[in-house]
């Protein structure tokens, strides 16, 4: 089963266009230190963003991220930058390229402006899925 997230709220069949930030991704085993998305569509160029989370599904500290096209790209996949076990939620999230010092670098730390998060009437563009 494939699950679909669109700004924080998971549906089966939502149809998107490609204008519409989105990511969608699923459950999936990371030994190979790489989490992917099976699609992402960003307004402009940014990153896919990979948080920890917990049961709070608030975003905890960035284990990975990979940079984004505009528009719609399939398969992304993000190298962890640090271990996930089995078990671990994680939320992947789309992030801008705006706001930082140097264009093509992820200068984002959690809680900052730079690089941070993309919002779409005010909620994030995430989905979370656990690590196997």
């Amino acid at each position: 089963m494939t699950a679909v997230a669109f700004v924080g709220i998971s549906s089966l069949s939502f149809a998107q266009s490609p204008e519409t930030p989105s990511v969608t991704a699923v459950d999936q085993p990371v030994v190979n230190g790489v989490v992917s998305a099976s699609s992402v569509s960003a307004p402009k160029n940014g990153w896919l963003v990979v948080h920890r989370t917990g049961a709070d599904m608030k975003p905890g500290p960035v284990v990975g991220h990979a940079p984004l096209r505009a528009g719609m790209t399939e398969d992304v996949a993000a190298i962890l930058t640090e271990p996930v076990a089995s078990g671990d939620m994680l939320m992947l999230m789309v992030h801008s390229e705006d706001g930082g010092t140097k264009t093509g670098v992820f200068e984002y730390t959690l809680g900052a402006k730079e690089d941070g998060p993309i919002r779409l009437d005010g909620n994030l563009v995430m989905t979370t899925i656990t690590a196997q």
